[in-house]
C-alpha cells in the first residue's frame, strides 16, 4: 500500500518559539513526513520560518497555510516563494494564500480586508501565475496592477504551486478553477466529500482534468487528555465561529445550534455562555485529542474521507506541552 504523503503545520505551534518550530520540522523528517507547512498572522514570518526549516530538515515540501493575501501584492508573494524555491530546488513549494478575515487583516495589520472576497481571490491567483511565469506581466485588474513586472528570481523546472485555502462552496470551486491544490481547514472528516465536490465541479467548469486540484486538509489532532483539553478547544472553536466564513463552514458541516448560540451569546457579550454553547460534539469532531491510537485513527478518518494529504495541526494541550506536541507527530506518522 502506497504511504500517504503527510505533512505537519507549525500553524498551531508558534507560540513555542522558533526552536520548537524547527525541532518539529526535524522531527517530522525523520518520521517520514513529506511537507512542512506554517501560518502567518501575528507571530514568525511565514517565507523566514520555512527557510529555516528548509535548512534545519532538507527534502520536505515548503507550504504557507495560508498567507492573507491582503498583506502582500501578488508580485510580493510571488518573490517570497520563487525565493524559496531558488533556495530549496529540489523540494516543493506551496504558495497558499487565502482570504483570510477583517480581525487578521484591518484589527491587526490595518489594511482593509476588502470586497469582492472571490473576484479578489481569483485575480490575485491569475497574476501570481503570471508573475511566476518569469515573463514580462503587464496587468491592469480590478483590485491589481503592475506594468512590465519580470521576476528576477532564476528558477529551474520546478515552480512554486498555488494552493487556496477554502471553506465554502464558492472558493472551493474557485480552488478546482485557477489552483493547483486546496486546504481545507476546521472542518470533521464527515464534510470533506462535500468540499471535493465542489472542487471538483470548479474544476469541470474550467476544463481541466478531474483531480488537477490537490486535495490538502489540516487535521487538529493531540495527543493527551481529552477531557482537560475541552475547555482549550472551545475557546479555539469560539474564536472562529464568530467569523462569518467560518460560521457557515460550522453550520453547514452539522453545527448550525452551536453557532446561532455561539454567536447570540457572543453578541450579548456573554462570553461564558458562547464557550459553553460548543457543544462536546463539535469539540470531538474538529479539535480531536485522545491517546496515540485515537489520533492516528483521526487522521486516517480524513484520508478515508478523500484528503490526498492530510496536514497534521498537532493541538499541544498537555501539562507538557513539548511532549504532547512530538507524541501527536510521532502517532499520526505511519498514516
Amino acid at each position: 500500500m502506497a504511504r500517504t504523503p503527510i505533512g505537519v503545520t507549525a500553524a498551531s505551534i508558534q507560540a513555542l518559539g522558533t526552536d520548537t518550530i524547527l525541532a518539529t520540522a526535524r522531527l517530522a523528517r525523520e518520521l517520514g513526513y513529506r511537507s512542512f507547512w506554517t501560518a502567518e498572522t501575528t507571530g514568525p514570518e511565514a517565507f523566514a520560518t520555512l527557510a529555516a526549516a528548509g535548512g534545519a530538515a532538507p527534502g520536505l515540501d515548503l507550504g504557507t497555510g495560508v498567507l492573507a493575501l491582503q498583506l502582500r501584492t501578488p508580485m510580493l508573494a510571488a518573490m517570497g516563494a520563487a525565493t524559496l524555491q531558488s533556495l530549496q530546488p529540489e523540494v516543493g513549494v506551496l504558495l497558499g494564500v487565502g482570504i483570510s478575515s477583517p480581525v487578521v487583516t484591518g484589527q491587526w495589520h490595518g489594511t482593509p480586508y476588502g470586497d469582492r472576497p472571490v473576484a479578489r481571490t481569483r485575480e490575485y491567483l491569475a497574476l501570481v501565475r503570471e508573475c511566476l511565469s518569469g515573463e514580462s506581466v503587464t496587468f491592469d485588474g480590478d483590485f491589481y496592477r503592475c506594468r512590465k513586472f519580470r521576476l528576477g528570481v532564476r528558477l529551474g523546472e520546478r515552480r512554486p504551486q498555488l494552493v487556496l485555502g477554502a471553506l465554502n462552496e464558492r472558493m472551493l470551486r474557485l480552488a478546482g478553477e485557477a489552483a493547483d491544490g486546496v486546504l481545507l481547514n476546521y472542518l470533521p472528516a464527515s464534510a470533506v466529500p462535500w468540499c471535493i465536490e465542489q472542487v471538483r465541479a470548479g474544476e469541470a467548469a474550467a476544463g481541466r482534468e478531474a483531480g488537477s486540484c490537490t486535495v490538502y486538509a489540516y487535521v487538529h489532532v493531540g495527543v493527551g487528555d481529552r477531557d482537560a483539553a475541552a475547555e482549550l478547544a472551545r475557546r479555539d472553536l469560539f474564536s472562529y465561529a464568530v467569523v462569518d466564513a467560518y460560521a457557515a463552514a460550522f453550520a453547514r458541516a452539522g453545527f448550525a445550534d452551536d453557532v446561532a448560540a455561539v454567536r447570540e451569546a457572543h453578541a450579548a457579550g456573554d462570553r461564558a455562555a458562547a464557550l459553553a454553547a460548543i457543544s462536546d460534539a463539535m469539540v470531538d469532531a474538529i479539535d480531536i485529542v485522545g491517546d496515540a491510537n485515537h489520533v492516528a485513527a483521526a487522521v486516517r478518518s480524513y484520508v478515508d474521507a478523500g484528503v490526498e494529504v492530510p496536514v497534521v495541526m498537532p493541538l499541544p494541550w498537555g501539562e507538557d506541552r513539548r511532549r504532547s506536541l512530538s507524541d501527536t507527530v510521532t502517532a499520526a506518522a505511519d498514516v
